[in-house]
C-alpha cells in the first residue's frame, strides 16, 4: 500500500493543535509524525489541516435542481453542481436534506425529491462525486401526505437521518403569530384575509395529522435503525416528547431551555453555522453563540450556505470564551459523524479515514486550498 507524507501542517487534532507531518496509507491515516519525518510528499506550507467536515443538514441541493420557479434542472447535473460547492467548502461527508410532506414551503414535489435521491445514489456509485453523500429526510408531520413520501425513502440505503418537522403556526420556530405573519406575508405576498385563511388551514392540518404522523414515523425509524432528529423544539415538553420517540439529534432548538433539556437528555444539539456567522438567528430565536457559551452546542450545520461551516469554526473559537479551536472543529467533524454513526471519520487520528482540509487565512477570510477524501484529492 502506497504512503504519502503531508508535511509542514498545523493539524487540529481532537484535543490539541500540533505542528507536524501526517502520514497516509491508502485511504487511512497511518501516523501523526514530528516535523521533518520525511522528504517529498505534499508540502502544506504551514497551513491549517482540519478533518474533513461532516454536514448533517443542507438544503443546498434543492436550489440547484429548482433554481427558479417552474425551472427544473437535470437531477444528475444538479447533484454534481451541489457536490462541487460542498467539496470546495471543505465538506467531505454530507447528508443532503430532502423534504417530504406538501405545504406552501415545498418548492419541489416528492417524486422529484425521490429522483434527486436516485441521482445521488447513481452519481456516488459511478464515482462522479467528490464528497460522500447520504440522505437526511425532512418529514413535515402536519402534512396529510407525509407518510406517502416517507414510504418512497424508508428503505433507501443512503438514508442516515430523519427529522420530524412541524410548521403549524403558533409553536416551535414561530411561537409568535406576529413573527409568523411577517415571515409568510413577506414571503408570499398574501393579504390579511388570505393569510388568515392560510393560518386556519395550517392549524387544522396540524391538529389532525401532526401527532399521529410523528408517532408513526418514529416507530418506523426505530424498527429500521434510522436515527431521528427533532426540529425547532421550544419547550421542555417538546424535548420530553422527543425523548419518548428516541430522538438522537435536536435540530435548531429555539430556546435555551429546550437546548439544555436536550443536552441533559443525551441528545446532540445542532444549530446553524449561518447563525454564528451572522451573529444571530434570522427568525429571532436563540443565538447559537449563546448556546455555545453555555456548553449547550454540539453540532453546526451549514443549512443554506455550505461555506458557512468553515467560517463558523474560526468565528466561534474566537468569539466564544471557553470554546477552543479543537472543540469548534469537533462541532463540524467528529460530533456530527458520531451523531449518525459514522465513527470511521471526523478526526485526524491513526486508523481514521484520510479525510482532511487544508485552510489558509487571507485578510481574515478562510481560504480552502485543498481537500482530500479517503486519501484522494477531490478539491
Amino acid at each position: 500500500m502506497s504512503e504519502v507524507v503531508f508535511r509542514n501542517a498545523r493539524m487540529v487534532l481532537a484535543d490539541s493543535v500540533e505542528d507536524g507531518d501526517l502520514i497516509v496509507a491508502g485511504e487511512t491515516i497511518r501516523e501523526i509524525a514530528d516535523p521533518g519525518s520525511g522528504s517529498g510528499g505534499v508540502d502544506l506550507e504551514g497551513d491549517w489541516l482540519l478533518p474533513g467536515l461532516v454536514e448533517l443538514h443542507t438544503d443546498h441541493l434543492e436550489g440547484h435542481f429548482a433554481p427558479r420557479p417552474g425551472v427544473r434542472w437535470n437531477p444528475a447535473v444538479a447533484v454534481q453542481a451541489h457536490d462541487a460547492q460542498v467539496a470546495t467548502s471543505g465538506i467531505t461527508t454530507v447528508l443532503d436534506a430532502l423534504r417530504v410532506g406538501a405545504d406552501e414551503d415545498a418548492r419541489v414535489q416528492v417524486q422529484e425529491m425521490r429522483g434527486l435521491a436516485d441521482a445521488i445514489e447513481e452519481s456516488q456509485d459511478k464515482g462522479r462525486l467528490r464528497a460522500e453523500h447520504f440522505v437526511h429526510l425532512r418529514c413535515e408531520v402536519s402534512a396529510s401526505d407525509v407518510m406517502d413520501g416517507f414510504a418512497l425513502f424508508e428503505n433507501d440505503p443512503r438514508l442516515k437521518l430523519v427529522s420530524l418537522m412541524d410548521h403549524t403556526p403558533g409553536q416551535r420556530q414561530f411561537a409568535s403569530f406576529d413573527a409568523y405573519k411577517i415571515y409568510y406575508q413577506g414571503k408570499t405576498g398574501m393579504d390579511d384575509e388570505a393569510f388568515q385563511s392560510f393560518v386556519d388551514r395550517r392549524m387544522a392540518e396540524g391538529g389532525r395529522w401532526s401527532a399521529q404522523h410523528r408517532k408513526l414515523i418514529s416507530n418506523l425509524c426505530r424498527e429500521r435503525g434510522i436515527r431521528l432528529a427533532s426540529h425547532d423544539d421550544a419547550t421542555e415538553a417538546h424535548v420530553a416528547e422527543a425523548v419518548e420517540f428516541g430522538v438522537h439529534v435536536a435540530e435548531f432548538p429555539t430556546t435555551v431551555a429546550a437546548a439544555r433539556a436536550s443536552k441533559e437528555a443525551g441528545m446532540q444539539v445542532l444549530m446553524g453555522a449561518p447563525n454564528i456567522v451572522r451573529g444571530g438567528s434570522h427568525s429571532g430565536n436563540v443565538a447559537a453563540a449563546e448556546l455555545a457559551a453555555e456548553n449547550l452546542l454540539d453540532v453546526l450545520s451549514s443549512d443554506y450556505v455550505p461555506f458557512s461551516l468553515i467560517q463558523a469554526v474560526f468565528a466561534i473559537s474566537e468569539a466564544v470564551e471557553g470554546v477552543d479551536l479543537p472543540q469548534a472543529v469537533a462541532m463540524v467533524s467528529a460530533n456530527p459523524a458520531k451523531a449518525v454513526g459514522l465513527d470511521d471519520r471526523g478526526v485526524i487520528a491513526p486508523g481514521k479515514r484520510a479525510d482532511f482540509v487544508q485552510v489558509r487565512f487571507d485578510d481574515g477570510v478562510p481560504v480552502v486550498r485543498s481537500v482530500w477524501r479517503q486519501g484522494r484529492r477531490v478539491a
